[in-house]
């Protein structure tokens, strides 16, 4: 009798080896996991990274957790990738309690501390709030108005002298109040502040400075009216003993901004009782 067998596997041993030698096995191997080649769509950046966002992506994320806001002025590359990225990356501040908004008219993007249906903040924040100094205040007015005021005229950009501003806020300065190099310090460190914060950008010229188009969505029109309106009362409401009425504003500052990572101090005694409309900044 004649035994069948399948030519196509054999398997023989050899005497002198632990080894099983297959022949016809291979076609019934496992297929081997591809190896991920460069060109492959890999998001991992570095060994053990599970991010699901590309490079640029990540950049303009980092970017707007770290600054007040990215411009196109500023930061192009990020700029660009905000709006072509912009539900992504919402999403990812969402999940740190975090909103995001574009102003494309503006074109400033920046993230602002999300709230409760109720106004209350129940969520825990990265952001802390400082208070604006009520130079500060006066200076966004007047950089605001003055912005609008240029871009209206057809120009690309708002330059302002150093002095100019000096000289603004000094129109608001009380009657009473005689010590004009402590007030003109005052206004020194505010205007310092806002090139910290990059409301006011640097030029070549260290006294000249352009206006940042951030301004605009700091100090909409409604509250630009309710704050001129304030500064055209304030100064004869201030009081003698502390020359130095507190705005109740705000703003949602980052650790970037300041570099203890501690809220800003405010320069203003707790006692002031002159009180601005809310010019409120969540950044």
């Amino acid at each position: 009798m004649t035994s069948e067998t399948d030519p196509t596997v054999t398997a023989t041993t050899d005497p002198t080896s632990d080894d099983l030698t297959t022949d016809g096995l291979d076609a019934f191997a496992p297929a081997e996991a591809p190896v991920a080649g460069p060109d492959d769509d890999s998001f991992a950046l570095f060994e053990g990274d599970e991010g699901r966002l590309d490079a640029a992506q990540r950049r303009a994320l980092v970017a707007l957790l770290k600054h007040r806001y990215v411009s196109p002025a500023l930061q192009p590359a990020e700029w660009r990738t905000v709006l072509e990225s912009e539900s992504l990356l919402r999403s990812r501040l969402n999940e740190l309690f975090l909103e995001l908004e574009v102003d494309r008219s503006a074109e400033v993007a920046f993230k602002r501390q999300a709230g409760s249906e109720s106004g209350r903040r129940p969520f825990p924040t990265l952001l802390h709030d400082t208070s604006y100094s009520r130079e500060e205040t006066i200076l966004l007015v007047y950089l605001r108005t003055r912005l609008r005021t240029e871009l209206a005229n057809g120009a690309r950009a708002a330059i302002v002298e150093h002095d100019e501003l000096l000289g603004f806020v000094a129109s608001f300065r009380p009657e009473h109040a005689t010590d004009r190099a402590r007030d003109d310090g005052r206004v020194e460190r505010a205007i310092d502040k806002l090139l910290t914060a990059r409301v006011l950008l640097r030029t070549k010229d260290a006294r000249r400075h352009r206006i940042a188009s951030v301004v605009e969505t700091l100090l909409p029109l409604e509250r630009l009216q309710e704050l001129l309106e304030w500064l055209e009362t304030q100064t004869a409401a201030v009081d003698p003993a502390s020359e130095q009425p507190r705005p109740d504003a705000h703003a949602d500052s980052d650790s970037d901004d300041e570099p203890d990572g501690t809220a800003a101090e405010s320069q203003d005694s707790p006692d002031d009782r002159t009180q601005p409309p809310a010019a409120e900044d969540d950044r």
